[in-house]
């Protein structure tokens, strides 16, 4: 047993190069990486971390809650541990984001990556270049083109535009300049619609479906989240149409349970829930096993921070599916990089000419850096047993 003798929450916010315009928030500018951090430790002196994405300081209110609920117990617990989480949703409270962290101090204890704790192995992971932001057609053939010169076989382009006739040339220009030498996938972003700033199209079926079949047409790989995330029965419906596979589910926050009905369904062809973002790695790894029970394919969501990718690395890896698909790699410069990613990290997650090769350090595989911690985040809340 290693009890939780202390929880400490922190509001990181690195300061990007550059604005970073994301294609699922029309018209806002981030200009930080900004995130929630959580250090649970235990009696024995052992520390795990989790991290979910933040706007602000909209968690604030958060720490008298979790610390209430969690100091003295066995960490390691993590049945006990999911059980606390969900009680927290009975107050309006989605916090398993934090749930990685006890796989940490778990991995640690035992001197294993997680993802040999719940059976998988080490091995090469081919990444894919995920991009994240609308351009014009030649910023997007320059993008390509870089990210295969690093090495790259794959690449997410994003598309947002009203017109969809816009949304295909975009598409056609990236298929015309790179499509013989890299597989391309599309994200059309309609799973969860944004409009606190910006307007966003919001497609229906019969656009779905028409972008689909001009997506088959130009050989693009998958097609992500073309429509609204609980729009069950017409993604259903378009995905046992269309010529190309439909993916998605990176948010849902109800977890396994509506993944689950979703892969009854069969939803999408390939499911990628987010741990940080759809209840941890325990239901991550039960949505992949449901997977495999269905004949689908799964592959994580990556795209919060680099504590958000190292936990669905693992994932991944634990997961049977890894060379199934490439695994997403949010790369999208001179805003979005790998520093400013992994920015509070001791070793950020470098890739080698697209492959990515974890490494043996137990728990969930980083080391966050004393000193970039205190640069980039304050701490918001502290409590001892």
């Amino acid at each position: 047993m290693s009890k939780i003798s202390c929880i400490e929450l922190y509001h990181v916010r690195i300061p990007l190069d550059k604005p970073f315009y994301p294609s699922w928030i029309p018209g806002y500018p981030a200009m930080d990486n900004r995130f929630d951090l959580v250090k649970i430790i235990t009696e024995d002196g052992v520390e795990g971390y989790s991290a979910g994405p933040a706007i602000a300081s909209e968690r604030s209110g958060i720490g008298n809650l979790i610390a209430s609920y969690l100091i003295g117990l066995d960490a390691t617990d993590i049945e006990l541990m999911l059980q606390r989480l969900r009680e927290f949703s009975y107050l309006g409270i989605r916090a398993n984001w934090i749930e990685p962290a006890f796989w940490d101090i778990k991995g640690k204890l035992e001197d294993k990556p997680v993802y040999e704790l719940l059976g998988g192995r080490r091995e090469p992971v081919e990444l894919y270049a995920s991009t994240g932001e609308i351009k014009d057609e030649d910023s997007r053939i320059f993008e390509a083109q870089k990210r295969y010169e690093e090495g790259f076989k794959t690449i997410k382009i994003r598309v947002h535009e009203f017109d969809v006739q816009k949304d295909i040339s975009h598409v056609k220009a990236v298929a015309d300049a790179v499509g013989d030498k890299m597989t391309i996938g599309v994200d059309a972003n309609q799973g969860w619609r944004v409009t606190i700033i910006n307007d966003a199209p919001l497609w229906d079926f019969e656009r779905a479906r028409y972008f689909a079949d001009a997506c088959a047409d130009m050989n693009i790989a998958w097609l992500e989240e073309p429509l609204p995330m609980d729009d069950y029965e017409n993604l259903a419906k378009l995905t046992k149409y269309s010529k190309i596979p439909i993916s998605g589910g990176e948010i849902h926050t109800n977890g396994k349970s509506e993944l689950k009905f979703m892969i009854e369904k069969k939803c999408y062809d390939i499911f990628q829930p987010d741990a940080i973002m759809t209840g941890g790695i325990q239901h991550s790894l039960d949505v992949a096993d449901h997977c495999r029970r269905h004949h689908l394919k799964f592959t994580p969501h990556t795209w919060t921070n680099g504590i958000g990718f190292a936990v669905n690395l693992q994932v991944l890896l634990a997961s049977g599916f890894n060379g199934t698909k490439p695994l997403e790699y949010p790369i999208n410069p001179p805003s979005w990089t790998i520093e400013k990613r992994d920015g509070i990290l001791k070793k950020p997650f470098y890739h080698d000419k697209g492959i990515l090769n974890p490494t043996y350090a137990p728990g969930l595989g980083f080391e966050i850096d004393p000193s970039k911690l205190a640069k980039f985040g304050k701490k918001f809340f502290s409590m001892n047993k």
